[in-house]
């Protein structure tokens, strides 16, 4: 019930797709005896769109979160395990295609390959299933372990959770699977943008994790940042505001520890 409720929620405010339907009806109400509101509707959509995609918008929602969970040091102790979680994949094209086809979230993937090499004793740990509303037979998980076999990961010690179709069941299913001990050090991989919430759940499932944050869509120079694209833009925005709702949706929920969780 949560993971759809969550859905919908998140499509509904949306703010790309919110913005085109009020530029839709905006027109259509051109046509009509709503002119006057015709054009507000489409006027605000217009502006919308253009701070969106021109602006510095995205980069002001998504800097804070970039900004919470530093990256640790390169001469950290090394950890007893790695968690990466899902969310670098596409899974329709991925099945399509039959090969593994990677998102802007690649990173997800790429640096646990490092980390896996640089300390070759942690256990490593993928946690994802299918994001689709309404279910999927093709598994995002079953796709990592095909993409890391191909790369020359070692298999003998990774572990594959693939019934978690959100953040809260990446942290309830990775604790059930794992059974971390006290004073174990475990990484937490995952998009900076997504850690604050990402940590706030492990931590209230009682799963203490250690941020490696990836996949910045942000320079973190403290400054506007106006985009240089505005699809990717757009995309930023989207995603900076996933986050927000998100981080809000769960704390009400009883699924996050805080708010907005720090170090």
């Amino acid at each position: 019930m949560f993971f759809a409720a969550s859905k919908t929620f998140e499509f509904l405010l949306a703010p790309v797709p919110l913005a085109i339907f009020l530029g839709v009806v905006g027109a259509t109400l051109l046509f009509t005896r709503w002119q006057t509101l015709g054009r507000a509707l489409s006027s605000v959509s217009a502006f919308a769109l253009l701070v969106m995609a021109f602006g510095p918008l995205g980069g002001l929602l998504a800097g804070p979160l970039e900004a919470r969970f530093p990256a640790p040091p390169d001469a950290m102790a090394p950890p007893d395990g790695i968690v990466v979680l899902g969310g670098a994949i596409d899974e329709r094209l991925s099945a399509d295609r039959d090969r593994p086809t990677l998102v802007d979230a690649a990173e997800r993937l790429t640096a646990p390959i490092a980390l896996k090499r640089k300390y070759p004793s942690a256990r490593l740990v993928f946690s994802g299933g299918s994001a689709a509303l309404r279910g999927s037979p093709h598994v995002e998980a079953d796709v990592v372990e095909r993409f890391w076999r191909e790369v020359g990961l070692d298999q003998n010690d990774i572990l594959y959770e693939r019934r978690s179709r959100n953040t809260y069941k990446n942290a309830m299913f990775a604790r059930e699977l794992l059974h971390p001990k006290p004073g174990e050090r475990w990484l937490l991989v995952t998009s900076a943008m997504h850690m604050p919430r990402a940590v706030g759940v492990f931590r209230q499932a009682g799963f203490d994790v250690i941020a490696y944050p990836v996949d910045y869509r942000t320079s973190g120079a403290g400054r506007l940042e106006f985009p240089r694209s505005p699809t990717k833009a757009l995309g930023v925005v989207e995603f900076a505001a996933h986050e927000w709702v998100g981080l809000v949706v769960y704390w009400l929920a009883g699924k996050s520890d805080a708010l907005l969780p720090a170090p």
